[in-house]
């Protein structure tokens, strides 16, 4: 593995909109990525296997609930913070972020917003230390884009209720101690239940040939009449509006992540550019190579602004799931176009393992479809801005 040579783009001064926190926050991320996600990750990729002795470090820079206050076990910091931390772990690997995505806004976001006083106590704490990992099921087999469609349900038994049901494309199933459940009661209605491993008839099947996210643990969640203690309801919000706002913090770390998906792929072809000679000079000093990477630079820093104006509106609570979807959209398309592009300069280099660029190809060809697809999200914002709905 080469050395992790990475500087971070900053066209356009934006470090300076940020605080003193965000920067440690943002270099205790960095540091951590360098020293202990890249050196290992290309070949976690190579064998499609999830390193799990990272999670204690994911653990340690606050990447498990860093907006979860203190009192829970998180770290208490803002979205911005949170966004500049996924973006420094994708710049490891979109795998690595979905890992820190889901235990943070689809596991401990749900637990802390709807659960009770109990479930908060008893769950947050261990999820922020790592000791626990979660995961959420809301995508079924038949049930994709359209959640409201599910069939896993459960029924009331009097001291417990019945689940039954199946989840798939499942990040973390494999090894997660909690999850996240979301399935119909009898009369139709959503709402999440946590189900515990160990639980009898619940099982965690690995999905495996991945081309993509394969340093990330997928899977399904069966559920086979599993009995579930009525205490391990999620009290406080029922349809499908609850999975729906974990899916706009989960967005929102996305947008954040596919930056540093999109700052590797640059930095490595603008440093191979000015190094690389072919014709007695560097290849950076050709015109088509200087308008890919000028396109580039100049992509990122839009996403850059986008995904700062969007963390200050989510600080203040105003950002409408319409704006999230809009800089998910905008900035996964952007990493997937910059890793294209930035695999065309290196040539054939650029397909091989001794470069990133080909891993985080591979993964954001997942992130442009999990957490809503590019095409849903485009309809999102067609919807918002006509008021006329095209799902129907």
């Amino acid at each position: 593995m080469k050395p992790d040579l990475f500087e971070a783009p900053d066209y356009y001064n934006l470090d300076d909109l940020l605080t003193e926190e965000h920067k440690l926050v943002r270099t205790a991320a960095r540091d951590w990525v360098k020293r202990d996600v890249s050196p290992i990750i290309e070949e976690a990729a190579q064998k499609a296997e999830f390193p799990k002795e990272i999670i204690k470090g994911l653990a340690e820079i606050g990447a498990f609930g860093p907006y979860i206050p203190e009192e829970y076990g998180g770290a208490g910091l803002d979205q911005i913070s949170y966004g500049l931390i996924m973006q420094e772990i994708e710049r490891g690997d979109s795998g690595v972020r979905s890992t820190a995505s889901v235990q943070s806004s689809l596991v401990m976001y749900p637990i802390y917003k709807f659960g009770s006083e109990t479930q908060r106590k008893k769950f947050l704490p261990k999820l922020a230390s790592g000791e626990f990992m979660g995961c959420f099921g809301l995508t079924e087999p038949d049930h994709g884009s359209n959640p409201g469609g599910m069939v896993t349900n459960f029924k009331d038994k009097g001291n417990h209720y019945l689940l039954n049901g199946a989840k798939m494309w499942i990040s973390n199933a494999p090894f997660a101690d909690v999850a996240v459940v979301w399935a119909k009661d009898e009369s139709g209605r959503i709402h999440g239940l946590l189900v515990e491993r160990g639980m009898e008839g619940f099982s965690t099947p690995t999905t495996h040939n991945k081309w993509s996210l394969r340093a990330s643990a997928t899977g399904e969640l069966i559920f086979d009449n599993v009995k579930i203690p009525k205490e391990n309801l999620l009290p406080n919000k029922s349809g499908l509006g609850a999975p729906l706002m974990c899916l706009d913090s989960a967005r929102f770390g996305i947008a954040w992540g596919a930056i540093g998906a999109a700052m590797d792929c640059y930095d490595t072809a603008l440093r191979y550019a000015k190094e690389r000679e072919q014709f007695d000079k560097p290849i950076g000093a050709f015109q088509l190579q200087q308008k890919k990477l000028a396109e580039m630079i100049t992509e990122i820093t839009k996403a850059q602004l986008l995904a700062w104006r969007l963390g200050t509106l989510r600080n203040e609570g105003k950002a409408t799931s319409s704006q999230i979807s809009m800089a998910k959209r905008n900035n996964v398309e952007m990493a997937l176009k910059i890793a294209r592009e930035s695999r065309q300069i290196l040539g054939g280099m650029g397909i091989t393992g001794e470069y990133s660029i080909m891993r985080h190809m591979m993964n954001l060809e997942s992130v442009i479809t999990y957490e809503g697809t590019h095409d849903i999200h485009l309809l999102i914002t067609g919807m918002d801005i006509t008021g006329l709905n095209a799902f129907k």
